[in-house]
């Protein structure tokens, strides 16, 4: 060891400032406690020292300049270089020695593990079925009260036939005859009580089909959208790119995963939902790594991949055409000031960057479309409607006045042919 290069324990230095520091130009390549592109970096001074005889100094150079250190033919920096798949670490020649020495004094000290904080699971609410099938829960009930109560006025009058030989005396029949007569319009009234429920649970039940508000099924990777989209603030449309530009909105690949992945191989974040852990979560990007065929020790790829079958949560029947680009472009202005919301998508998919899981949040019925339609203002001054709407703005301006506000139906959000084909 050069008799100039400080030992490790000779360091001293700021170890917040070194934290920000590190965290400012480290941390997307290096962790403290395991490889990440470069070498772990925790105590990396020490091990230096220990292993290598090599100080302070030498790391300094490093630091500063890692290109320069191998140019000039020292073993160990070419060494490292090779077993790191060559990737060219950026050089840092604006720090001073100073403040890569608090890197290092953090490396050698870093704080203590901060405690896992849980959230509040999000309060769940009741289906919308619950009133059709509580007017059947008393349909049924009142028409099973009634078929015993005639159950055992017959029963009676076959056990009074029985004693008397076989045959109804007149004066049993005349009083049968009489208790129903007296009571026909009660009878009546409650058959047709029965009816109108049944019928109505029946008419309910049949306009219920395919609406599946508040469906939520289990995916093959637990993936949190109030993580992605809230904590971290992804823009939706990074992993939904062809919502913008096309019909669906379409699912994200594993290589787009695999974009913040590579680096990210653990979750370190503060929000952690109620039952679950920080190591939960990082089993789960393990699931994202064994689709991709990525191997995190040595950051390679084995190719061998195998597609996660993510389950479909959204699906407009065939006989109904959507298109999200429209919405996007055309709509997203005048759509999010109408439903006040700050992204176009929650409009219809709800407050997504507040889910853990993501639920259907809306009826996707016909009428909750129209409903839409009438209320949304058009955009004006999109570009987009300038130019294809041009003569129907003129139009419509002669037709409501140029003070107007004009609502998608006006422009043909009612007519049958545009959604269905």
């Amino acid at each position: 060891m050069n008799a100039q290069d400080a030992p490790a324990d000779a360091v001293s230095g700021d170890a917040a400032n070194g934290e920000a520091l590190f965290n400012q130009h480290c941390a997307a390549c290096h962790k403290l406690d395991s490889k990440l592109i470069g070498p772990a970096l925790g105590g990396v001074a020490e091990r230096l020292q220990d292993e290598q005889g090599l100080g302070v100094d030498w790391l300094r150079k490093w630091i500063k300049n890692n290109e320069e250190l191998r140019a000039s033919g020292d073993e160990y920096a070419n060494q490292v270089f090779e077993e790191y798949n060559e990737v060219v670490m950026l050089p840092f020649e604006q720090l001073s020695d100073q403040e890569i020495d608090d890197i290092i004094y953090f490396t050698s000290n870093p704080p203590a593990p901060k405690e896992e904080k849980k959230a509040a699971a999000p309060a769940t609410s009741a289906t919308d079925n619950s009133l059709p099938l509580g007017a059947l829960l008393i349909g049924f009930a009142v028409l099973a009260s009634l078929l015993v109560w005639i159950l055992f006025r017959v029963n009676t009058l076959v056990n009074l036939t029985k004693q008397e030989g076989g045959a109804l005396e007149t004066e049993q029949a005349e009083s049968f005859a009489e208790t129903f007569e007296k009571y026909k319009n009660v009878a009546y009234a409650g058959m047709g009580l029965i009816t109108l429920l049944v019928l109505y649970g029946a008419w309910q039940f049949m306009i219920g089909i395919g609406v599946d508000k508040g469906y939520q099924p289990e995916q093959p990777i637990y993936f949190s959208h109030k993580i992605h989209a809230g904590e971290q603030g992804i823009d939706c449309q990074y992993c939904h790119s062809s919502a913008k530009y096309g019909k669906v909105s379409g699912i994200p690949s594993t290589n787009v995963c695999m974009n913040c992945h590579y680096q990210i191989q653990e979750y370190t974040g503060d929000y952690i939902e109620e039952g679950k852990s920080a190591e939960f979560y990082t089993e789960e990007i393990q699931k994202i790594y064994a689709s991709a065929g990525f191997d995190p020790s040595n950051l390679t790829y084995s190719g061998e991949e195998d597609p996660i079958e993510w389950v479909r949560i959204h699906n407009m029947p065939d006989f109904v055409y959507f298109n999200h680009a429209q919405h996007v472009v055309a709509g997203g202005e005048a759509i999010k000031s109408a439903k006040g919301v700050e992204q176009v998508c929650f409009a219809c998919h709800g407050q997504v960057d507040e889910m853990d899981e993501v639920k259907m949040a809306n009826d996707f019925t016909m009428g909750w479309c129209i409903e839409c339609h009438r209320e949304t203002k058009v955009d004006m001054e999109n570009e987009y409607n300038k130019e294809y709407y041009a003569q129907l703005h003129e139009k419509l301006k002669k037709q409501y006045g140029s003070e107007a506000e004009i609502t998608v139906d006006a422009i043909g959000g009612l007519e049958c042919g545009k959604c269905h084909y």
